[in-house]
């Protein structure tokens, strides 16, 4: 057995990822770490008692290049005699759709695959997530402000209930091996594998991470940086787990469904009264970020009885002589308007539309599409997201006149309490930017201009 295939034995066996007669199915998209996943569980197979099947999914993002793929997995399972279980979507017809990033759209589809595949025979599906992969991930939640719940990053296993460890899980052999193991073992094997040019491409946060910061951060910081990212989410999660624990004591002693009691909050300290707020907010669908929770909590620390403050969603807090009661004063929440603000550069999580909004300041030269790109020097330091109201008017560059915002959707055909929540982005009363339509020509970002301000949507999940 070669020393990467008894270092992946260890980790499994130290994380319990697989027992014997497990049935698991390896995504291989024919890069190479899933390819030398597979080739590793190949050769661990019969020490693990494991039976192994083969899973491809084809986003058909890339034309030929992903039909070639598919193929390329296709051979690897025949020439290994294994059963392929294949699918194929369209990310971008679902990105669009549910308005995501393509490698959003891909991974929800992705996983949603698996989640089925588990449900209907396998017992685990997996993936070829490395410490590389991780390190990347904890830098990202890192930068754009996590607690430790994103510091934990990628974990182990991943239930498919969403919730609690189950017997159906995605497991990650990996997680502790870097990347740069994995080509020699593949060409010790004389082992082929494709090359996916998407991996390449620097429009995406995580190549820029990949291929540029991470390797300015090991020359000029810590030659062993990603080593150390990677133990700060092993800690992360011991901790989170942890606070998850506690947080499951303290709860129901705290929380009625509608009110927090003050003796129990008071009595405990800073910590677990910030992650009981959050597990409050969560089972009233609220997903509150730290300045809310910080709020909440100065609610709770004035005397005035009555005090009160206002939430996402329509909803707010109000301090009682003995509880902090949360209302939601609208309807639906369909029917309320929002408003945040963003800093530029700065981000916002919107829960009314489930995304965060980033202000990013961005060269032009940057691979940008220029009628997606602001010029910074006609805007100011903080904007607001909000929903569009009536009246609202927007002039998009290519267009021969404004026209009011009403009009745009109903020619995109949104209705319902999607069009109600639809978001712009504001300066004052000028509308500067509308999701799905090129910014406007008085602010589009002009030649020579250095510094552009590109306003940037994400799911929730992503960040």
């Amino acid at each position: 057995m070669q020393i990467l295939a008894q270092s992946v034995l260890h980790y499994i066996r130290r994380n319990q990822l697989l027992k014997a007669g497990d049935r698991v199915g390896v995504a291989v998209s024919a890069g190479a770490d899933s390819v030398a996943l597979l080739r590793l569980l190949l050769e661990l197979r019969k020490e693990l008692g494991i039976v192994l099947s083969v899973i491809h999914f084809n986003h058909k993002l890339r034309g030929a290049e992903a039909e070639s793929d598919e193929q390329f997995v296709a051979n690897l399972a025949r020439q290994n005699k294994l059963e392929l279980h294949r699918e194929s979507g369209d990310v971008e017809g679902y990105a669009a759709q549910k308005h995501l990033s393509l490698e959003a759209a891909g991974r929800e589809m992705r996983y949603e695959y698996f989640s089925k595949l588990l449900q209907n025979g396998l017992d685990r599906v997996a993936t070829a997530h490395t410490l590389d992969d991780q390190a990347e991930t904890v830098l990202l939640k890192m930068v754009r402000g996590a607690g430790t719940r994103g510091l934990a990053g990628i974990y182990t296993q991943l239930p498919v209930d969403g919730s609690q460890i189950s017997e159906k899980t995605i497991v990650r052999p990996l997680l502790g091996t870097r990347r740069r193991e994995l080509e020699p073992y593949l060409k010790a094997l004389g082992q082929g594998w494709r090359e996916d040019s998407s991996n390449r491409d620097l429009r995406h946060s995580r190549n820029r991470v990949r291929h540029g910061i991470m390797p300015r951060l090991e020359r000029h910081l810590n030659p062993a940086v990603r080593e150390t990212l990677a133990e700060v989410a092993e800690i992360a999660r011991a901790e989170e787990e942890y606070w998850q624990q506690q947080v499951a004591l303290a709860l129901p002693q705290a929380w009625n469904g509608s009110a927090l009691k003050l003796s129990v909050l008071n009595d405990v300290p800073l910590a677990l009264q910030r992650r009981v707020v959050r597990a409050a907010g969560e089972s009233l669908g609220l997903q509150l970020e730290f300045q809310h929770v910080h709020d909440i909590l100065q609610v709770a620390g004035d005397a005035e009885l009555g005090k009160s403050g206002m939430l996402p969603g329509g909803w707010t807090v109000t301090r009682t002589a003995t509880a902090l009661r949360f209302d939601c004063t609208s309807k639906s929440k369909a029917d309320s308007d929002y408003q945040y603000c963003l800093r530029v550069p700065g981000r916002i999580k919107v829960p009314e539309t489930g995304t965060w909004f980033e202000a990013a300041l961005v060269s032009p030269r940057g691979g940008y599409n220029p009628d997606h790109l602001l010029d910074s020097a006609m805007l100011g330091k903080e904007l607001q997201v909000r929903n569009w109201r009536a009246g609202d008017r927007f002039w998009p560059v290519h267009t021969k006149s404004p026209k009011k915002i009403k009009e745009l959707l109903q020619e995109l055909h949104i209705t319902g309490s999607e069009r109600k929540l639809w978001p712009v982005v504001v300066q004052g009363a000028d509308v500067v930017w509308v999701r799905g339509f090129p910014v406007p020509a008085h602010l589009r970002v002009r030649e020579g201009v250095e510094d552009a301000l590109a306003i940037k949507e994400r799911p929730s999940g992503e960040l």
